[in-house]
């Protein structure tokens, strides 16, 4: 009787043993892709609106100048 107990707790442990120990740790494998950035391609008149815009208001304060001296 003895002996079956022990032949059963071996048995169990020797399954359990080996699959335990069957490989060690093994770092997961990320695969990365890489990113795509699409450039648009810039306009050719998205330089000149800031330009044109000081212009304008430079234009704007000189025409509204009034230096008369009427009084």
């Amino acid at each position: 009787m003895i002996m079956t107990k022990f032949a059963i707790f071996a048995a169990a442990l020797g399954l359990t043993a080996s699959s335990a120990l069957a490989g060690g740790y093994v770092a997961p494998v990320v695969d990365v892709e890489p990113v795509v950035v699409e450039e648009r391609p810039a306009s050719t008149n998205a330089g000149l609106v800031v330009p044109a815009l000081l212009l304008l208001g430079v234009i704007a304060a000189v025409a509204s100048d009034d230096d008369d001296d009427d009084s």
